[in-house]
């Protein structure tokens, strides 16, 4: 057995915290139909099956029903979030307390052990060993794109094999898009098989009015906000630093206002502000430069900026280009693959419109050869391999190089450079993600008794107590919009931006200019398990904000 940690041993001994309603005999309450954020019609027309289900909200009841032992399959997908261990405790809990001949088996590497038909039956004892831990390591994930009827059927032997009647399916936007195909699909065929989705991204881009958060943002804002704050401990330690952060984010900045809120940088960027403003990259140099220049003249040649990971894909004339790019390489990917390294680029200027070719020849040619590596498993650039974060510091440094030959500028600029993603996936789940992930756990077995299929795990009302938390479902379809994928478009679920009328913005726009200038950082420190209630069990400042608390 492998050797554990003082603080594993210790953590296993904690019991995640769960809304009241779940700790009973439990009823169901439905609301009215629904229907799809935006192009209902198409939705519609995709799923006739799922579409316009009612949302559910478990309620007390005194009718105690007995249900049937059930077979569930659970398969972790994407990105690892923290927390996900305790969505498997809770479903496995679940479903031993509704019966405890139900049975709970684990695909491995995400869905492609699905179709491969790889997987393992998980017991108390492997459990055990899981609950209140970071990671997906207790089968593994994967980003296979469940899209397919071969796939889909191919799945269904191993799932009838194993008598399974409901699959559990953890993730993102896209893999919860992926559970909502496959959920119709088998409603389609009366194939028997329900299928439940469970909202998962340390980005926190899964949300809407009945998803307040998604799984694993809260610990992985914690993670990076106390490395954030070592940071700028040391850089007003030894005042000769800039530090330019790249945070994790790619399709909003949720992460990079988090952090800010927690530790107060110098500078912020938020990409919705940016492409909402038409901000150019020229216009974010010189936002960054005037602001090491005032620092300088009041003798701090030293700051910290946060940097979402997707930022230049918001400067509107950068996602033209990649834009373009995206659909131009999905059309002809053979064919770029056959050209040379060192050809790849006049290659690409050749092919581009002449206002993105123009522009793509004006990039550092590091950078615009990020631009055309693989793309991700949906089409789209790479954000994450595109380095922002050096590249700003050198264009800022150039033009800091420019106004000092004028005498505008008469300080000196140093730079370090980090980019934090990995660190935040896999910790260590706080009080928060490892309480609500375990409820998110034990609601999904609750629609799996009550036969839902193309359901959303929910669980809402968590800036209250946990007892106080609202448990049930949302249909996967209601949170559907059309959008372009590989050059096509697909039915997906709408990603939440930063709202700039919202809460959390307005409260970082009325402080940022202070911080800018002065140094008032915030050191939050290392998680902390064990303690008072109000360090220990606090949700996001965003999500306290957005909840008015």
């Amino acid at each position: 057995m492998a050797k554990k940690s003082s603080l594993q041993i210790a953590r296993a001994a904690y019991q995640p915290k769960v809304p009241a309603i779940l700790k009973g005999i439990v009823g169901l309450e439905e609301g009215a139909a629904t229907q799809s954020v935006a192009n209902q019609q198409e939705i519609k027309s995709l799923f006739p099956n799922t579409y316009g289900l009612p949302l559910i909200k478990f309620v007390p009841t005194s009718e105690r029903t007995a249900y049937k032992s059930a077979n569930v399959g659970v398969i972790l997908s994407g990105g690892q979030a923290p927390g996900g261990h305790n969505v498997i405790s809770g479903i496995f809990d679940g479903i031993k307390m509704i019966n405890e001949n139900s049975r709970l088996y684990g695909f491995i590497l995400g869905p492609g052990g699905l179709i491969d038909h790889n997987y393992i039956e998980l017991t108390a004892d492997i459990i055990d060993e899981y609950r209140n831990t970071g990671g997906f390591d207790i089968i593994g994930s994967g980003r296979t794109k469940l899209e397919k009827k071969e796939q889909f059927d191919k799945g269904l032997e191993i799932l009838k094999k194993l008598d399974i009647s409901a699959l559990v399916i953890i993730g993102g936007d896209d893999s919860n898009t992926n559970a909502c195909v496959l959920a119709e699909y088998y409603a389609s065929i009366n194939a028997g098989v329900q299928v439940i989705g469970c909202p998962k991204t340390i980005d926190g881009d899964l949300k809407n009015e009945m998803i307040e958060a998604s799984f694993g943002f809260d610990t992985a804002c914690k993670v990076y906000s106390e490395v954030i704050g070592n940071i700028q401990r040391d850089c007003n330690s030894a005042r000769k630093y800039w530090h330019f952060i790249k945070l994790m984010g790619r399709s909003a900045s949720h992460i990079a206002l988090e952090c800010a809120l927690q530790v107060q940088p110098n500078i912020c960027l938020i990409s919705e502000e940016v492409e909402a403003s038409g901000q150019s990259l020229d216009d974010i140099i010189n936002y960054i430069a005037n602001i090491v220049v005032s620092r300088a003249e009041n003798g701090n040649n030293f700051g910290t900026i946060l940097i979402p990971e997707g930022l230049i894909e918001f400067i509107p004339v950068m996602k033209n280009l990649m834009d373009e790019l995206n659909d131009y390489l999905a059309r002809n990917e053979a064919e770029f693959k056959m050209i040379k390294r060192k050809e790849k680029r006049a290659y690409i200027i050749s092919k581009l419109s002449a206002e993105n070719s123009k522009l793509y020849e004006s990039l550092p040619e590091a950078v615009a050869l990020q631009l055309t590596l693989d793309r991700d498993p949906h089409g789209n650039v790479q954000v994450s391999l595109i380095e922002t974060e050096k590249l700003l510091a050198e264009m800022v440094g150039r033009r800091l190089e420019e106004w000092a030959a004028v005498g505008k500028y008469k300080g000196k600029f140093a730079t370090q450079v980090h980019f934090f993603g990995y660190e935040g996936r896999c910790a260590a789940p706080s009080n928060y993600d490892a309480d609500y992930c375990y409820s998110l756990g034990f609601t999904a077995a609750h629609l799996i008794s009550s036969g839902k299929t193309g359901y959303m795990s929910s669980v809402r009302n968590t800036t209250a107590p946990a007892a106080e938390w609202i448990a049930g479902g949302v249909p996967i379809t209601m949170m559907m919009n059309m959008e372009r994928r590989h050059g096509e478009m697909k039915p997906v679920i709408q990603k939440a931006l930063v709202r700039l009328d919202g809460a959390p913005f307005k409260e970082f726009a009325a402080q940022r200019d202070r911080w800018a200038v002065e140094t008032e950082y915030v050191y939050p420190g290392p998680i902390q398990y064990f303690g008072p209630t109000e360090v220990c069990d606090q949700p996001t400042i965003t999500l306290r904000l957005e909840q008015g608390k």
